[in-house]
């Protein structure tokens, strides 16, 4: 038996390896077939004038010496082979069909066909220029309280200092005016204020570039009255973001102590003037929420966090810890935060809705061991403050204290020695208190968990001064006639912004998420897509839904109404365009059809301008073109719609916005697009945080733009305001929305640059270069 085994297997093996050989062969065959392809291409392209059956005898008289299978050469010698070769010569980057002039773009290796409209004559001697228009950053609408502590403070000049995103947000509060420092590459994390009130440390997290490249964390010295950098200092010394900073205070700010993001939470100590490092020790594997000096020794800083309170002395350049001993009280899991009291004492409040008391004492030896030396932080008193944790204490001038809660949302004012004297609730739909500014007397500006900061009192309630959303945004639709805009993501909130007055008209809770939005052209209502193929109409004036209908159980990710409002496209993750008919000024929709072709979920759509057309993208980069007002049938020749003009454009595929993509664009790199108005500008939406502002058309690959940073998240949508003088741009993950003022330069047309696809009056201010 094992000798028919042996024999059974050296079988086996010659028959694999004469499979190996045929085929190897057979590549080598197809090598040279295409190689012979390749030339005759090259010749019919020279001789493309002579007569027609040229070509095919220039092929065959290529192939006949290639030793192709039987089957394979009599299809070669196919009329359908020939016109597959015809076909073929689209592969490079520009090609010339019977039909017209095309163009191919290549995303994950897919080609994509671009017919170029009839009033382009030589598409190579195009010019490609950044737009005369520029993006000046006016308003950031968010603030970061979900995930972030001590991020709220107010300056002597009536300015809370808060973040969000990549931008430090100075928002005058009486004013109500914002100036803004940019300098961050990534998304900030923490504040800290220099004694003197004016200079400002803020530190941010480590972020990628485009390729993927890791982008070091650092801090930011500034000069909050005039913007400028002083210092930076950390690069290359912090892992993976900068987690909580501070200033000393005994010495007027010296020295600034950081801790990074990194496994060991890394606490170093910063001469920040000179940019030196003057001490550096892994503080604690755990999670660490706040850092301070002593106000009244440089040498002395308190960390806190989970399970927690260690006090560290600076001594020759050395940092050494002792950790606060809880004794006779239960050991809270989470210290959220600290204070020094104006006695020298330390004020903790924990997870367990206590403020802890904190002074110094002799070390217990029975808590302690045989070794404790010297005196040790203990707690003196427990006072009960509130109802699940205590994530903020805040010291006023005249020594009292002021705590925020967590579960029961109360800001507490106590006196010197701890006795409760006022409270107040914050609204539900504001969450919990997450930190607290003194304005003065008895006025507070309290920074919550669901990104909202309140303005009040005590007396006479609170506020919201500034609002945002809490989970990653997606839906953008600003209004046809007026300076609004709305927006709705995966929190369930839809907001209505005035871009005038910078501030939230309206705000409603949904029952699931929304993704897109698109508002009516009468402008009274607007429509919003969910995560679950649900869509509603909402009465603008009443928040009231008057339509709500589903089509599939995917989810929804572009609703897009007609130019003149009578119909509705809602395109689906189910690969279908549902159509609808719309009456009775956007209140009431009957099913007019369903566009059905696409092989993947659709990305974006439009409508042209006669309201009879719709283009659509698709998740796997098709450009399809479809008869609405034929029966929503899908057009087989898309040569044919290359002059069509369109009423919008978001598509992020087509001849038009060619030239927005980078080479080598993996397909998602692009989330949006949108064209201005008045057919001058396009802007986009990338995957690496960026907004930018290309010339339209722009058909042509490499095209030059004005690049813009703020967020720190991919940006997920833009669009245009009515007039096309502001641009708004959301970050997905960073939740943050800004408003940029559209200026225009002064330049003279160029005779070569594209002409836009119809003429329209300006509409942008116009401004000295």
């Amino acid at each position: 038996p094992n000798g028919v085994a042996g024999s059974q297997s050296l079988t086996w093996q010659h028959r694999l390896s004469m499979m190996e050989a045929r085929l190897q062969a057979q590549e080598d065959e197809i090598t040279l077939l295409k190689s012979s392809l390749a030339e005759a291409l090259r010749r019919i392209h020279i001789h493309d004038q002579q007569a027609p059956l040229l070509w095919q005898e220039l092929i065959a008289g290529l192939l006949q010496n290639c030793l192709l299978p039987a089957g394979l050469m009599a299809f070669v010698r196919t009329t359908h082979f020939m016109r597959i070769v015809v076909c073929f010569t689209g592969s490079s980057r520009r090609g010339t069909y019977s039909q017209g002039q095309s163009i191919k773009m290549f995303i994950r290796g897919r080609p994509i066909t671009m017919y170029v409209p009839s009033n382009i004559q030589n598409y190579d001697d195009l010019r490609m220029e950044p737009p005369a228009e520029r993006l000046e950053l006016e308003w950031v609408y968010g603030y970061r309280g979900r995930d972030c502590r001590a991020n709220l403070f107010l300056l002597p000049s009536r300015e809370a200092v808060y973040f969000t995103a990549c931008v430090v947000v100075l928002y005058h509060i009486n004013n109500r005016t914002q100036r803004h420092y940019r300098k961050h590459t990534d998304c900030v994390r923490c504040l800290a204020v220099h004694p003197d009130q004016v200079r400002i440390a803020s530190g941010q997290t480590a972020g990628v570039d485009k390729d993927g490249k890791p982008l070091l964390p650092f801090v930011h010295i500034w000069d909050s009255s005039t913007l400028v950098t002083l210092q930076q200092i950390g690069l290359g010394s912090f892992e993976r973001g900068v987690n909580s900073l501070a200033f000393s205070r005994a010495d007027s700010g010296v020295f600034l102590v950081v801790i990074d993001d990194s496994n060991e939470h890394m606490l170093s100590v910063w001469d920040w003037a000179r940019a030196t490092k003057q001490a550096e020790i892994k503080s604690t594997n755990e999670a660490v929420f706040a850092v301070e000096f002593n106000p009244s020794d440089s040498c002395n800083i308190i960390t806190c966090g989970k399970s927690h309170v260690y006090f560290w002395t600076l001594s020759g350049g050395v940092l050494t810890k002792k950790q606060g001993i809880f004794g006779k009280y239960k050991k809270p899991k989470f210290i959220q935060c600290f204070l020094f009291s104006g006695t020298g004492d330390v004020l903790t409040g924990d997870s367990e809705g206590n403020i802890l008391t904190w002074g110094k004492s002799a070390a217990d030896v029975k808590t302690l061991g045989k070794g404790a030396k010297g005196k040790t932080y203990q707690i003196m008193r427990q006072t009960r403050a509130h109802e699940g944790s205590v994530f903020t204490l805040c010291v006023l001038h005249s020594g009292a204290l002021l705590s925020g809660g967590g579960k029961d949302r109360r800001v507490v004012l106590w006196s010197v020695d701890l006795a409760p004297e006022k409270e107040c609730e914050i609204p539900e739909k504001f969450g919990a208190v997450r930190t607290i500014a003194h304005v003065d007397g008895e006025e507070l500006l309290v920074g919550t968990t669901r990104n909202a900061i309140l303005r009040g009192t005590f007396s006479g309630g609170f506020v919201a001064i500034v609002q945002g959303h809490v989970d990653e945004m997606w839906g953008l639709a600003t209004h046809p006639s007026q300076n609004t805009f709305l927006t709705c993501g995966h929190d369930k909130q839809v907001f209505l912004w005035n871009a005038e007055e910078h501030m939230v008209d309206w705000c409603t809770t949904l029952e699931e998420a929304a993704l897109c939005a698109d508002f009516c052209p009468n402008g009274s209502v607007v429509s919003v897509g969910l995560y679950t193929g649900r869509w509603l109409v909402l009465d603008l004036q009443t928040r009231e839904i008057v339509f709500d209908c589903t089509d599939g159980n995917e989810q929804l990710s572009v609703m897009r109404y007609s130019p003149d409002g009578s119909f509705l496209a809602v395109g689906s993750h189910d690969n279908f365009i549902y159509i609808y008919n719309v009456s009775d000024g956007g209140r009431r929709y009957t099913r007019f059809g369903k566009c059905t072709g696409h092989s993947s979920f659709i990305t974006h759509l439009d409508w042209s301008k006669d309201g009879k057309y719709i283009m659509s993208n698709s998740g796997d980069y098709e450009i399809l073109y479809w008869d609405v007002a034929g029966g929503c049938k899908l057009l087989r020749n898309r040569f044919d719609s290359r002059d069509r003009k369109w009423a919008s454009y978001t598509c992020v595929l087509g001849f038009h916005v060619m030239g927005v993509w980078l080479e080598g664009s993996d397909g998602t790199d692009i989330n949006a697009l949108c064209r201005s108005r008045c057919e001058r500008m396009v802007a986009v939406a990338d995957d690496f945080c960026k907004v930018h502002l290309f010339q339209y058309p722009c058909p042509k690959p490499k095209a030059p733009s004005h690049r813009y940073e703020g967020h720190g998240s991919h940006v997920t949508n833009v669009g245009f305001t009515h007039n096309d003088s502001h641009l708004l741009s959301m970050g997905g993950k960073d939740t943050s929305i800004l408003q940029w003022r559209v200026r225009r330069e002064k330049a003279a047309e160029t005779p070569d640059r594209v002409a836009p696809a119809s003429s329209s009056s300006n509409c942008i201010p116009e401004t000295g270069t």
